[in-house]
């Protein structure tokens, strides 16, 4: 290869000779790959141009001697102090698409490398000269218009899509040539039309081997017309079915039949609290084989995994998502749609032609409910994306969602087909619970007599300081157990575990937990009486689901009961819930469809808005300006104002000191996540002024005192300041 080429990138083999992919090589094989995946959603063309032009830059001179340097390969070579190359490529766009292109193009290659910026930015950064050894010529590709109608409300994910499309054909092509062996890592992935057939294997085996209960039946029943309501075109599909209704493998037939029928290449299952993705997940590679199950959230365990090329593969594939079935937190899929950054939007072009299952979609955040929603329309729209809620508690997305200011009013989702019919009367068949809701206040010592009256109960509080100071107060007998997120995730993982496997063994006469709502959906546990603090109609029912799930006693009961005497439920969004819930007075079949849609309704007429932080400001109006940088900074859907610490428990030390020596790593990280607790800022204070925590690196927080962190509770503060604001 010429040294006069443009060199794009450039590395030492083991052999001592330099290795050059030129610009050209790179642009041909970005715009390539960028063309492929914007051909999803039929912009096949855009993708080329955004890769043909991303990196024009690299023709400078001044970057042409900076990556000499940087490389080696001309180490005394003088440098400009100017090295960024994106601008020109967008300065090239501009020229020749127009101003009008500038969220298509424009944006997108000046962001490739920092994220994209809100528009007023733009003009500022191409009103640069190009330098003059700058090859100008571009063949100006005919763009058609793409085939779905783009309204405002819907650009900014177009454009996000676009970017997603570049970065990610930038990394691969990119990885491709400096780092061969992870390239060839990502290869050779099963389809779902090849996994479909150990789904359904697993399923005989199931049904097989269930007891002949009237549970297991209805659980068949429920399956089965997933089965037949498979065969339907792309749209949004609710799955509302009572807890213990066997929903997540029931939902997972049909995502997958659906998927094959409709062309779509993977599912992807959005859960919002990691106790439940951990579970469903090693369901799903027990189905699937650890290879095709693809795990992301921030407490994943790395050494779940045993072998180390596939450990590797699954961290590359949380880079962009390529793999045939994901399971995330709503967090993260969430957030990533309303991203600005690079690293983040990667992932976002393989959500196209997927199918995502929203599960326990009551969780939705009201305060963003209008942004969510549209943005789900919108990728039905441009991206073929079905979508199917799942819950006990279904909640209202479709039709005016109207809050108690009218300006606050938006149009849901126009049309929601449910799988499982209400001639199925499912509230009725699987009715295995009553509800006894007494209002009048307790005291933490009250409510502790109360549990001892049983033997094996299950108590769910509103906030961690509550459940500490019931467990605290009950007889240490039997097994009695606490669980909240002032435990550390594996901490939390294990106790979760133990009630588990501690409940299916009859020798365990006693057995009484109280835990904060971290255990109330969707794990599956099931207890013979139930206690949950008052709260939402949902939460009351998601508590009511781990009672008497198997229909082992004819009926059982789940009381609802205050702790008034000790403080008022938490002001805010627990606050409201509550409230709605008190509304609709005692007059209710609590476990009615109607009864729910009535809940909700009285909820969101307490909302002032469903758009808390004005994103339709920032990004609905694309002819005046598109904030994508704000706007990804406001779509904040975890109010999270607490410190991560890491507590002295296990080898957590020894992972410490790693990372004092070698310095992060991702996999290092992923493990030390396993011990991390988050506290609100007054405790992390009084904890850091008594000494107890202590910052080993840079916002690197750790609490290196074995005795501060108890086995039964998990971080102790011992402040009296007990995280009165942080709930779960």
């Amino acid at each position: 290869m010429g040294m006069t080429e443009i060199i794009s990138h450039i590395y030492i083999d083991k052999t001592g000779h330099w290795i050059i992919q030129s610009n050209e090589e790179h642009s041909v094989g970005v715009a390539r790959l960028a063309s492929k995946f914007a051909g999803e959603f039929g912009m096949s063309e855009y993708g080329k141009v955004l890769g043909l032009l991303h990196d024009k830059g690299k023709e400078t001179n001044f970057f042409q001697q900076y990556i000499k340097k940087e490389s080696g390969y001309e180490p005394n070579i003088k440098i400009s102090c100017k090295h960024t190359h994106a601008y020109v490529g967008g300065v090239l766009a501009r020229k020749y698409y127009g101003k009008t292109c500038d969220n298509i193009f424009v944006n997108q290659i000046v962001s490739h490398h920092t994220g994209l910026h809100d528009s007023d930015e733009i003009t500022e950064i191409v009103n640069q000269d190009i330098p003059t050894e700058v090859n100008v010529y571009h063949t100006k590709e005919k763009l058609c218009l793409p085939s779905f109608n783009v309204q405002a409300n819907d650009f900014h994910h177009l454009a996000r899509m676009l970017f997603s499309c570049l970065v990610d054909a930038d990394y691969l092509d990119t990885e491709a040539f400096m780092d061969k062996d992870s390239y060839a890592l990502r290869q050779n992935k099963d389809t779902l039309t090849e996994l479909l057939p150990l789904l359904e294997s697993n399923l005989k085996i199931l049904k097989a081997n269930a007891d002949n209960t009237e549970v297991n039946m209805i659980r068949q029943q429920i399956q089965q017309q997933c089965v037949n309501k498979a065969d339907t075109p792309t749209g949004f599909y609710s799955l509302t079915v009572p807890t213990g209704g066997g929903k997540t493998l029931s939902s997972l037939v049909w995502a997958i039949k659906h998927a094959i029928k409709n062309g779509q290449k993977r599912i992807i299952i959005a859960i919002p609290y990691t106790s439940i993705i951990v579970q469903t997940a090693s369901v799903l590679r027990s189905i699937f084989g650890e290879e095709n199950v693809l795990e992301h959230h921030s407490c994943v365990d790395p050494d779940l995994i045993k072998e180390e090329k596939l450990k590797e593969r699954m961290k590359l594939a949380t880079e962009n998502w390529d793999y045939p079935i994901i399971v995330t937190t709503n967090v993260q899929l969430l957030e990533s749609m309303f991203s600005n950054k690079p690293s983040t939007c990667r992932k976002l072009h393989n959500i196209v032609n997927s199918v995502i299952i929203l599960d326990e979609v009551q969780t939705l955040s009201m305060d963003y409910l209008q942004p969510i929603v549209d943005s789900l329309k919108t990728y039905n729209k441009l991206f073929n994306v079905s979508f199917l809620f799942t819950t006990a508690s279904q909640p209202v997305l479709s039709g005016m969602i109207e809050g108690c200011n009218p300006r606050s009013a938006f149009k849901g989702i126009e049309h929601i087909t449910e799988i499982v019919p209400d001639d199925f009367k499912l509230y009725d068949k699987l009715r295995r619970v009553n509800l006894c809701i007494n209002n009048e206040g307790k005291t933490y010592d009250e409510m502790a007599d109360v549990l001892c009256k049983h033997k094996r109960v299950l108590c769910i509080v509103n906030t961690r300081r509550d459940a500490k100071e019931i467990y605290e107060r009950l007889p240490k007998e039997g097994i009695t157990l606490h669980l909240s997120k002032m435990m550390c995730t594996e901490h939390i993982s294990e106790t979760i575990e133990t009630i588990k496997t501690s409940l299916k063994d009859n020798e365990n006469e006693i057995i009484r937990v109280v835990s904060t709502q971290l255990i109330e959906a969707g794990v599956d546990i099931d207890f013979p009486v139930v206690y949950r603090q008052e709260a939402g109609l949902d939460s009351i029912l998601q508590a009511a689901g781990r009672c008497n799930r198997e229909g082992r006693n004819k009926q059982a009961t789940t009381y609802v009961f205050s702790l008034s005497k000790e403080h008022n439920v938490p002001k805010g969004d627990m606050q409201a819930a509550n409230n709605a819930r008190l509304s609709l007075g005692n007059d209710h079949d609590w476990f009615a469809p109607e009864t729910m849609t009535s809940y909700f309704r009285q909820l969101y007429c307490r909302k002032d808005s469903f758009d808390k932080k004005d994103i339709r400001h920032y990004l609905y109006y694309p002819t005046k300006a598109l904030h994508f940088q704000t706007a990804a900074k406001e779509f904040d859907l975890i109010d999270n104002n607490g410190v991560n610490v890491v507590v002295c428990r296990k080898n957590s030390m020894e992972l410490v000191q790693q990372l004092l020596d070698k310095g992060p790593s991702y996999m290092l990280m992923k493990r030390l996540s396993k011990y991390m607790v988050n506290i609100n800022k007054t405790d992390f204070k009084a904890l850091t002024d008594n000494g107890v925590v202590n910052e080993k690196k840079e916002g690197f927080f750790v609490v290196d005192y074995k005795q501060q962190y108890d086995e039964h509770i998990g971080l102790r503060t011992d402040n009296n300041l007990a995280n009165k604001s942080i709930i779960i």
